[in-house]
């Protein structure tokens, strides 16, 4: 019997092994392409409404690494949803009618929404007219958004569950309220999070490379190299990009920081067992600190050293500084009684909830922080006085003109901050997934499903073993061609000796873009 009992806990651990391997990687792609299409439809709208070469040029530049990044998203994501069948088969059985209600809404309205009008972005360049083709790749951003917030959904349903019945007869989660399942608080305050989390993922990635092409060119400057037309017109780029992607990230960091509130005070309320694992809370306190940072056996309770902010673990909770918040050992003892068994199977691994939860904060705030610290150096509002006089003029002409360099503060580790900052939100996506999976342990559906009654009974040890070890070398592959081809592109710069459409490509020759043109069913 307890050598079954091995066997079955083995085939859990390796089947989640695999999915977590699988989700992260994938994970990794997610945020860039929601915030990307964004990015690159924000500077193609610029471009439309201005004119200026500069949008036009960076339109192409981030678009190049945005469709990079969606084909490797879409690659490892088909392989994620074959897992549901391959190693989760029990699990698929019991939350299918569920379950597949937002995922068939994701593969028939969001991804349909995406892979069509990605494709009329990518080869209208020339056969669409400027406006409607900016609005194709608007409409991908939203499309990937909405794509987001359907698999959140599914996943929330995971996290809280509603708007179902279990059908007697066969032991199966049937679906009653669709609108509660896409609705319920959990599911948009966790779409609100990611969302803003995305934001300031694709945001640092901009502002990452493009303060390696400034500071290249600052480095040739300082050697006494002078800039040909190519190179300013890359910094032009550039510089806009940064711009853009600071404020893009400040705005992400600070949304994150509100959701994330928001998104506790709900953890608090529906799994308290997460957030009380999150700060390593073995017994009820009240007042409940935040600890900050501990050395020692957070797995056991023993903390040899712990940094702690009083009070504020009850006010992330319930509002307020003083209210007591439930320990591990007093909600384990609950989950116990309401559920049965022992109360240590219902505590997850606390060491990764702690350091997780934390990891992700840290990383994740980090970037928010040089975001600010980017605006703040990057800023314009300065003034120097030039010598305007001419030739004919005998006293010299001071001007006030608007200093066009960045502030003399943007020095080596200003641009050295910029660059780590790329990585930053990407670490912190990760922990905040492996906390938000990990922290709901036993559960695969909390309070209705156990992770151990979701496997595929009919799949061996030895297949597992095999399909984590494939996918896993497979994936490595795949992100050695991820980041050659994206370092390869990112390096290469901004295209800026392709010449822009200048003229509606709807035109005949000898037409007047600025008349009006008669409808094309009039005789």
């Amino acid at each position: 019997m307890e050598a079954a009992m091995n066997v079955a806990l083995a085939h859990e651990t390796l089947s989640r092994w695999q999915f977590g391997v699988t989700t992260v990687y994938h994970f990794l792609f997610v945020p860039l392409t929601i915030s990307l299409s964004a990015i690159t439809a924000g500077l193609q709208t610029a471009w439309v409404r201005t004119g200026k070469d500069k949008y036009f040029h960076g339109t192409k530049f981030w678009g190049k690494l945005f469709l990079i990044n969606i084909a490797m998203g879409v690659v490892t994501g088909i392989v994620q949803e074959f897992q549901f069948g391959m190693n989760w088969s029990d699990y698929s059985r019991f939350v299918g009618d569920v379950f597949g209600a937002p995922l068939a809404m994701e593969a028939l309205l969001a991804f349909f929404l995406e892979s069509t009008f990605i494709g009329l972005w990518i080869f209208g360049w020339d056969r669409l007219p400027k406006k409607l083709h900016c609005a194709c790749i608007w409409l991908v951003a939203i499309g990937t958004a909405l794509s987001a917030y359907f698999i959140l959904a599914a996943n929330s349903w995971m996290q809280h569950p509603v708007g179902y019945t279990v059908d007697p007869a066969t032991g199966r989660a049937r679906l009653t309220d669709i609108w509660r399942v896409l609705s319920q608080n959990t599911t948009t305050t966790q779409v609100f999070h990611t969302l803003s989390a995305a934001y300031l993922t694709g945001a640092a990635f901009v502002v990452g490379i493009a303060s390696i092409h400034l500071w290249r060119a600052k480095r040739a400057q300082s050697r006494g190299v002078a800039p040909d037309e190519r190179q300013r017109r890359t910094t032009a780029v550039m510089r806009t990009s940064l711009r853009l992607a600071l404020f893009v990230a400040a705005a992400g960091g600070l949304l994150v920081a509100i959701s994330g509130d928001t998104l506790g005070k709900v953890m608090f309320e529906q799994q308290p067992m997460k957030m009380a694992a999150a700060e390593a809370l073995w017994d009820t306190q009240e007042p409940a600190p935040f600890s900050v940072f501990a050395v020692g056996n957070v797995n056991q309770g023993r903390n040899d050293v712990e940094l702690e902010i009083p009070g504020l673990l009850s006010f992330l909770a319930e509002g307020n500084f003083h209210d007591a918040v439930p320990g591990i050992n007093d909600v384990a003892a609950q989950e116990a009684e309401t559920y049965g068994g022992d109360p240590k199977h219902y505590i997850p691994n606390i060491f990764v909830a702690y350091w997780g939860f934390r990891l992700m904060i840290g990383f994740g705030m980090t970037s928010f922080v040089a975001a600010l610290i980017g605006l703040w150096t990057t800023r314009r509002k300065w003034w120097v006085a030039e010598d305007k006089r001419t030739a004919e003029d005998e006293v010299p002409r001071l001007m006030l003109t608007r200093n066009r360099e960045f502030s003399p503060w943007f020095t080596k580790w200003s641009w050295r901050l910029g660059i780590w900052t790329l990585g930053f939100p990407l670490i912190a996506n990760s922990f905040g997934w492996i906390f938000t999976e990990m922290g709901r342990q036993p559960w695969v559906v909390f309070g209705v499903l156990q992770t151990a009654d979701g496997v595929s009974p009919d799949v061996s040890q030895g297949e597992v073993i095999t399909s984590l070890s494939l996918f896993t070398a497979l994936y490595g592959i795949l992100a050695i061609v991820e980041v050659r081809l994206l370092a390869k592109y990112a390096s290469a710069g901004p295209p800026v000796d392709e010449e822009p459409p200048r003229k509606d490509p709807t035109l005949r020759p000898g037409d007047d873009e600025d008349a009006d043109q008669p409808m094309a069913f009039a005789y």
